[in-house]
């Protein structure tokens, strides 16, 4: 099975990126407004994050939205047969700071978040930057299509590691110099265990362990924004907050991380994943001894 859709999305990826566009303009008009995939979730986050804007604003926003998260899927099938070098133009990325970092024996904890084209800022980095590229990600329940992004996501030398194999594969990997890579606006599992604190005015949970652990090895950490420059070409912003994380208090990092991710995310609103449930969770009082917006 897996050498059959291997092969049928290989031939997919060797068509042009106008035809891929052509392709994603056809489906984000079925999937947003045909079969209305999470449109109520769609609308709901874009009308907690932006109560300012009218309705058709964020209708505006809604179907761009649609729009780049099919490109965000093709442009991913692309890297099947794109060449490094035509990749590279496609990606603008300056690591000179990280790799500045890396060249001092620096190890690096990058946070990101689901702000289109995630798997290109992934990819970029491992591409450019000095070190080990270790890269945290969600198993998907499907083998033929888990093996085939597995494919895609490690192209430029990336070490692939799953969350539900992350306890015992990172001390090993650990033990040398290394970056990780973080996409720390996941829902957390266990709301009781989280961060809590406003995300655009609104009670939202984060994960602690990006923060707790980036203190605890003491590693540098690099906030990630993916800036959308035209369709199908991105710059990647890369802001070095801290060469020592345990210099923080606790819940600092993500204080700051939620600041980041709000201004990007309000610079580009389409280019955000709405149709994630970031307020998932609703917010009690007995949550109160983990709020830290302070």
């Amino acid at each position: 099975m897996y050498y059959l859709v291997y092969s049928l999305l290989y031939l997919l990826s060797l068509l042009p990126f106008f035809i891929l566009y052509g392709i994603s303009d056809f489906a984000a008009l079925i999937l947003g407004r045909i079969v209305r995939y999470r449109r109520e979730v769609v609308l709901r986050n874009i009308a907690i994050a932006f109560p300012e804007k009218t309705d058709a604003e964020r209708i505006k926003i809604a179907r761009q939205f649609y729009r780049n998260f099919i490109d965000n899927f093709l442009e991913t099938l692309k890297v099947l047969s794109i060449s490094g070098t035509a990749f590279d133009k496609r990606m603008q990325v300056d690591m000179s700071g990280c790799n500045k970092l890396a060249a001092e024996g620096k190890n690096i904890q990058f946070n990101s978040g689901h702000q289109m084209n995630w798997e290109y800022a992934s990819l970029a980095i491992s591409r450019h930057l000095k070190l080990p590229w270790l890269a945290v990600y969600k198993k998907i329940a499907s083998q033929p299509i888990e093996r085939l992004f597995l494919k895609i996501r490690s192209k430029f030398g990336a070490t692939m590691v799953a969350l539900e194999d992350y306890s015992f594969r990172m001390p090993t990997l650990m033990k040398q110099q290394y970056a990780l890579g973080l996409i720390a606006d996941q829902n957390p599992a266990f709301a009781h265990k989280s961060y809590w604190l406003n995300f655009f005015n609104k009670p939202a949970p984060f994960l602690t362990g990006t923060d707790k652990g980036a203190r605890r090895a003491k590693t540098a950490v690099v906030f990630v924004n993916v800036y959308r420059i035209k369709r199908g070409y991105f710059k990647l912003e890369l802001e070095i907050v801290t060469e020592d994380a345990s210099e923080f208090a606790d819940g600092e990092l993500t204080r700051r991380y939620r600041d980041f991710l709000e201004k990007n995310i309000r610079r580009q609103p389409a280019n955000y994943l709405w149709s994630h449930r970031r307020w998932k969770h609703e917010y009690h009082e007995e949550y109160k001894k983990k709020w830290i917006d302070v």
